[in-house]
């Protein structure tokens, strides 16, 4: 089964406990999905199964919005609830202060990810590292954070809604909120309401042609050229531009890269029923 959809991850879940739920709903064998969450968040997961799953760099997944609740004047290693440690009582904050706050985010901002975090360090992930107490260093990373908004603020309990670049860590973001405001701060809740044009929509399945990151070309040759996989030169497409771009001949995808007035193949054979 070639399906492409939107799920909705629960809390308390991790995503690859949930791709394992929806495997046995559907009774299917090959799936994966695209941006893992966090066990504690909830919200969109873009799931594939069979061939889509080869889909997932091609595609509109950015930006990418959250909804996220920062509990003020809590201490957690993983900037979460999973891990904390203390509470402090903090000062209320004036609306005007957090709104100032929060738009001081916008634009490019480059920040340290959380230690808890999927990234890799000399082989093994981040959050294997931290859970083990094993000092390490991580690099800064860069997002452009295109909007932020206030929610709602109940002492102490801040929402804001945000819209971030592919890779972005929200709870950074709610570090730097807190620190910005002179407090300590960890995401009590997480909610992650689209991937680029990817949205809820009960499961139901998606045609992959219309979230494609890739312009479509032609290909002026023989059409069975492509279908078999044989060699092919730029100047035999309508657009010989560099790029990528992607093919599509009796509902079978084909994706091509061109460079250097050659013609490669970046996926070929996916089938779109």
């Amino acid at each position: 089964m070639n399906r492409l959809f939107v799920a909705y991850k629960p809390i308390n879940r991790s995503s690859n406990y949930f791709l394992t739920a929806l495997k046995i709903k559907y009774n299917v064998k090959k799936a994966g999905f695209s941006g893992t969450l966090d066990p504690f968040a909830c919200g969109v997961l873009i799931v594939a199964f069979g061939q889509f799953s080869k889909l997932f760099r091609f595609l509109k997944k950015a930006p990418k919005s959250y909804r996220a609740t920062l509990w003020l004047g809590a201490h957690s290693s993983s900037l979460d609830i999973e891990r904390v440690s203390q509470i402090d009582k903090v000062k209320e904050f004036s609306i005007e202060k957090i709104e100032e706050v929060l738009n001081s985010l916008k634009g490019e901002l480059t920040y340290l990810p959380p230690k808890f975090s999927a990234k890799n360090i000399d082989g093994r992930r981040a959050y294997e590292l931290a859970r083990e107490s094993v000092e390490f260093e991580l690099k800064s990373v860069t997002s452009q954070i295109t909007n932020i908004k206030f929610i709602n603020y109940c002492h102490p309990f801040l929402t804001f809604e945000i819209t971030i670049s592919e890779g972005g860590y929200i709870r950074s973001m709610g570090e730097i909120i807190a620190k910005r405001l002179g407090v300590t701060g960890a995401l009590s809740s997480l909610e992650r309401l689209h991937e680029g044009e990817f949205i809820y929509e009960d499961e139901k399945p998606l045609s992959p042609i219309k979230y494609l990151n890739v312009d479509e070309n032609f290909y002026t040759k023989d059409k069975e050229d492509i279908l078999l996989g044989r060699k092919l030169k730029a100047e035999d497409f309508k657009n010989k531009n560099e790029g990528e771009y992607f093919v599509l001949y009796d509902k079978i995808l084909t994706i091509i890269e061109i460079k250097d007035d050659r013609a490669h193949y970046l996926l070929n054979g996916v089938k779109l029923c």
